[in-house]
């Protein structure tokens, strides 16, 4: 069956749009999107990019969703890859450091920055954002969990897997707010530490 040609554009249009709202609400946060803006910015229709997103909480809804496709790409997917427990758990922090640091997101990591803007702010999009960060904790737990099982480690699954989140999420806002890669290192010898490596 043919695909109609205005669905099809319709697609690439959206998928467009979204790559910038991320891009976007990275730096200036999900408030800071709208479809007029967006429009503007892409040279695009604005009732082109309206017809796309009934409202703006359609908008941020849809870019949470497409900033997750991105993390999961650079970090999730290819850590899954790995074999269970410390390999994986070491492939999860290495590859969040690496995807913060290089700023595949402008503004650093963008579940950090959301999830800072909405953390207080009931509804539908605070709820996104927090099973978005909920998914990734929980992917670190379970991998922490398994590193003990398989004795790899002997620690508190909970307490290290408390204290990878926390370390990672700390190299990104003081790698944003001062402008340097300097927290990244300091996260990745400590991480090394926790995980019985050599720095």
């Amino acid at each position: 069956m043919p695909v109609d040609g205005r669905v099809a554009r319709g697609d690439v249009t959206r998928r467009l749009v979204l790559r910038r709202a991320v891009d976007v609400a990275s730096v200036d946060g999900l408030d800071g999107l709208s479809l007029g803006r967006l429009a503007a910015e892409l040279e695009l229709s604005k009732s082109g990019v309206f017809a796309l997103f009934g409202s703006k909480e359609d908008l941020q809804l849809a870019t949470v969703e497409a900033a997750l496709e991105i993390f999961r790409s650079y970090v999730v997917t290819p850590a899954s890859d790995e074999p269970p427990g410390l390999p994986r758990l070491r492939a999860i922090c290495e590859n969040w450091l690496d995807y913060s640091e290089k700023r595949i997101f402008p503004g650093g990591c963008f579940f950090f920055n959301v999830g800072a803007e909405f953390d207080a702010r009931p509804g539908r999009v605070h709820d996104a954002v927090a099973a978005a960060n909920g998914s990734f904790a929980a992917f670190i737990r379970t991998t922490a969990l398994e590193a003990v099982t398989l004795g790899h480690v002997d620690v508190d699954p909970e307490v290290l897997a408390f204290e990878l989140h926390a370390l990672g999420r700390a190299a990104n806002a003081d790698s944003v707010l001062t402008g340097t890669t300097t927290p990244y290192a300091v996260a990745r010898r400590a991480i090394r530490a926790h995980l019985g490596q050599k720095p």
